[in-house]
């Protein structure tokens, strides 16, 4: 059976291109919680049309509702799902706990895929989301073929595959570095795409993150012999023109694989960047584009008027086709739709390539020296408009029922005894540290740390109550049973406590086992603490990226606050080289460790290593909460964490920040990431 097809939709015209354009199935945001903020996006009466308008052509539409939601947003939450339950949506793509939490405790007939900002990458977390009666999982990007065959061969479950569009540098649902940036969360629909932008080294300056785009078309003929039940487009923010082209050259091969250079041809005009099939062909060490941005160049503007520049085109132009003019700086573009094009000082509808054209700005400041894109084409049009029908919806919730979830959801019970929690990832701070001066020492080691690590020895024996075995965030299938193993060896061993970083990792933990979660399995809301509570998680790390407001309008006081650590801004599969002439920084991280190097942007500097074929990039300068210990003790929390990864292991080091955690004071350098600012 041939997988469905499904276009992204962010607005009325691009859902009737994907329909024009051949496909089966559309996904969509409504205006709140859906990881597309910034794309125009639909009303709830604008929904009832579309379902409607959708069922005449038999096309399921999926809503995106993936985003992470704060605890004030719990009661517009509950509104959403209402009102979706009263429409025939055909299923909710999510990435939040407590929305799965809420869906299915009080809708559950709304049925639920798993979005990929869920990070799901191995068998079992397929396993998982379908015992917990998901019916659809949107896999991790950076899957390879051999993977995808192996995951999809024992899945039981519906497996959806991006195979065309932009694609992010770090893991989907790992990325911090947008946030970090001013509170702009890409957990939230408010990426500022930091992975595209200009970087320096101490030798150069380049776009050392910016991939090029996904294009799996080549590959759908040995795709199509798997147990693949959609092959999706990412852009949910690109034109309707783009959804257009890209449906039907996508149509045009599952339903004839012989059409697949044809198929090529109409992509070229998706006005994308260059592309790549990334892990699933063999070639992504050249993944990384010299070029971030999207559109065909076609020049550089040689002279400027008041209203207007000029330049000789690479490509044909005819009124109204769309343009994007680059500064030098590579920031700041801006869009012209050509409503005035001369050629020798004549009007003229159409120029050809080679021709030296004058197009009008509208006002728009153009520099000589910009870069000229062609974006878009003047002829295929859309309709842009809605039949209005369908029945009304109830917009709301009513708040005596809504009242009665919130008053359910969450505990404000609080401990008696503070607990301090250190985590470290190098064997190297265990003789730094004294035990008696914690409660818990998190072990987030890299593989050949932990066959290393000698449980016989007298000083971990001692000491083995305390001890905590952090998973990874990403775990291949290749490496399952290793994992799985280790879990059962450190058992028998006698220790008892593991944390998780991804839910899906309790399948790994042996029987009668305490296991906690850290920060990347997220937990903004009273709503998800309360799933982790129905899954027996006893104990979890508040997220990096959280708030002060957010974190003290939520009932619990249970979760661990994390005071002190470098949080990972990028966790990527991808390898990134910056230059053989690029030397490594000064000592920051324990010996026996991948080298290091720095580089920075306009205000920060920033650190890139590599731990068992991850590339990680953290802040030079680590966050630093301590100084607001004892107001947060006052508000009811009990547990602390001090992060020690990412830092040179001194006995000193640790002396000095647990003396300042003590006394509630602060460390500098230090930052407050959202804390203060706020998480956006």
């Amino acid at each position: 059976m041939k997988p469905e097809l499904l276009l992204p939709v962010g607005n009325t015209e691009s859902f009737y291109a994907a329909i024009e354009g051949g496909a089966d199935a559309i996904y969509l945001g409504l205006r709140y919680f859906n990881a597309r903020v910034k794309a125009q996006n639909f009303a709830p009466n604008q929904l009832q049309s579309l379902l409607k308008e959708s069922e005449k052509k038999q096309i399921k539409v999926y809503l995106t509702l993936n985003t992470l939601i704060k605890n004030s947003e719990l009661p517009t939450l509950l509104d959403i799902l209402y009102l979706l339950s009263q429409t025939t949506i055909s299923s909710i793509i999510i990435q939040d706990w407590g929305v799965y939490f809420l869906l299915k405790k009080y809708f559950q007939k709304i049925p639920i895929y798993a979005s990929t900002q869920m990070g799901i990458h191995n068998s079992i977390g397929v396993d998982y989301v379908l015992s917990r009666k998901f019916e659809r999982i949107i896999l991790a990007r950076e899957l390879t073929l051999n993977e995808l065959k192996e995951i999809s061969r024992k899945a039981g479950i519906e497996l959806e595959l991006f195979a065309h569009g932009a694609l992010c540098y770090s893991f989907s649902g790992m990325c911090l570095f947008s946030s970090y940036l001013g509170g702009m969360s890409a957990n939230r629909g408010l990426c500022r795409q930091p992975c595209r932008r200009l970087y320096h080294t101490q030798n150069r300056s380049d776009f050392f993150f910016s991939l090029k785009d996904n294009q799996l078309i080549d590959l759908l003929p040995q795709i199509l012999k798997l147990n693949i039940s959609g092959i999706k487009i990412e852009g949910r923010m690109k034109s309707a023109e783009y959804v257009y082209n890209v449906a039907r050259a996508y149509r045009m091969v599952l339903d004839d694989l012989t059409k697949i250079e044809t198929a090529k041809e109409i992509l070229k005009y998706d006005f994308g960047r260059e592309k790549t099939s990334y892990f699933f062909g063999e070639d992504v060490k050249n993944a990384i584009t010299k070029n971030p941005y999207i559109g065909i160049y076609i020049g550089k503007v040689d002279s400027i008027d008041e209203y207007s520049f000029s330049f000789k085109t690479l490509h044909p132009l005819k009124f109204m086709d769309r343009l994007r003019i680059l500064p030098e700086t590579g920031t700041d573009a801006k869009a012209i739709k050509i409503k005035e094009m001369k050629k020798n000082k004549k009007e003229c509808p159409l120029v050809e390539a080679g021709e030296i054209i004058t197009i009008k700005t509208d006002k728009i400041k153009v520099n000589k020296g910009d870069k000229v894109f062609l974006i878009g084409l003047a002829n295929i049009k859309f309709k842009s408009k809605f039949t209005m029908e369908g029945k009304r919806l109830k917009l709301h919730l009513p708040e005596q029922k809504k009242k009665n979830i919130l008053d359910k959801i969450g505990s404000r019970k609080t401990l008696s005894k503070q607990q301090l929690f250190i985590r470290i990832n190098s064997l190297d701070w265990l003789r730094k540290l004294h035990f008696d001066n914690f409660d818990f020492l998190i072990m987030n080691l890299t593989r050949s740390d932990w066959e290393k690590l000698n449980l016989k020895s007298s000083f971990l024996r001692k000491n083995i109550h305390k001890l905590i075995v952090q998973l990874p965030k990403f775990i291949t299938e290749d490496d399952i049973e290793f994992y799985k193993k280790l879990c059962r060896e450190f058992q028998r061993a006698g220790i008892m406590n593991f944390i998780l970083s991804h839910i899906s990792q309790k399948n790994l933990i042996p029987e009668n086992c305490k296991i906690s979660t850290n920060e990347n399995v997220y937990i903004l809301n009273d709503a998800a603490i309360q799933f982790l509570k129905e899954e027996n998680i006893k104990s979890y790390i508040y997220p990096f990226e959280n708030d002060y407001s957010n974190l003290v309008a939520g009932k619990d006081r249970k979760g661990i606050v994390p005071l002190y650590f470098h949080p990972e801004l990028f966790h990527s599969r991808m390898p990134v080289s910056f230059s053989h002439k690029d030397t490594p920084i000064r000592s920051y991280f324990p010996t026996g460790q991948a080298k290091t190097l720095s580089f920075k942007d306009d205000k920060n500097n920033y650190i890139k290593t590599l731990r068992d074929g991850i590339t990680i990039v953290i802040p030079e300068i680590p966050v630093s909460l301590l100084q607001h210990k004892n107001k947060l003790f006052d508000k009811g929390f009990r547990r602390f964490l001090i992060d020690l990864s990412y830092v040179q292991p001194s006995q000193n080091t640790f002396n000095r920040l647990l003396k300042k955690f003590h006394s509630s004071t602060a460390e500098q350098p230090g930052t407050s990431f959202n804390f203060k600012v706020g998480l956006k």
